[in-house]
This record gives structure tokens, sequence and C-alpha cells, in this order.
């Protein structure tokens, strides 16, 4: 009963989400959306991380297996995609060392920050 609670909690923020993308007229995706309103709400403590966290867990634990479909459809149009295959993997390479370099950079920032507030205790 309490995973199909969390579920129903992750269900409604996704839904609120859905319904921010088809009023906010900006390129957005509802997802990012959905995103953002369940950052805020954790951040605000409507939602507390317990009354989501087993269903968010196993949400992430069968990601991984979710994009064997989207991998296997690339077989299908394998021919049409050697010729771009270059710039795809330039491109991917790119912006994931960019990502994780900001990525690294902002987490390097926010522990520094968090020791600075500490030591000032």
């Amino acid at each position: 009963m309490r995973l199909l609670y969390q579920f129903g909690v992750i269900l409604t923020i996704t839904f609120l989400g859905e319904g921010l993308h088809a009023l906010i007229p900006l390129p957005i995706p509802a997802s990012i959306y959905g995103l953002v309103l369940m950052l805020l709400a954790l951040c605000t403590k409507t939602v507390k991380l317990r009354q989501v966290k087993v269903a968010a867990d196993f949400l992430l634990d069968i990601m991984p297996p979710m994009f064997i479909p989207a991998a296997a459809g690339l077989v299908v149009v394998w021919g049409d995609l050697q010729e771009m295959l270059v710039p795809a993997v330039v491109t991917v390479t790119v912006t994931t060392v960019a990502v994780m370099a900001v990525t690294g950079r902002t987490a390097q920032s926010i522990i520094r920050r968090k020791k600075r507030r500490e030591a000032g205790r």
C-alpha cells in the first residue's frame, strides 16, 4: 500500500508538470516541469523524502532496462545512421564531458559552501 501511495505522489507531480506544459507556452518538456515541481516540493518539505523514496528507488532501479527497446530500434535504422555516426559520436562525447565537468564543479562548490557554513558555526 505504501508503494502505491508513493507512486501516486510521483504521478500527481508528473501530472501537474503536464498541466504546466499545456498552460505555459515555452519549449520545455513536461517532464522538466515535473522534475522542477518535485524539487520544489522536496525543498519546501511539502513532500517529504520518505513519502517518495521507495518508489523513486524502484524507478531508478528499473530505468536501465527501459532503454533496451530504444537501443534495439537503432538496429532497424542503422543504414540511415551510418552517415551521421561521426558527428553524433563527437556531439555525445563533447556534451557528456561538458555535463560531467559542470556537475563536478557544481558539486564541489556546494560541498565547499557547506563546509564553510559548518566551520562558521
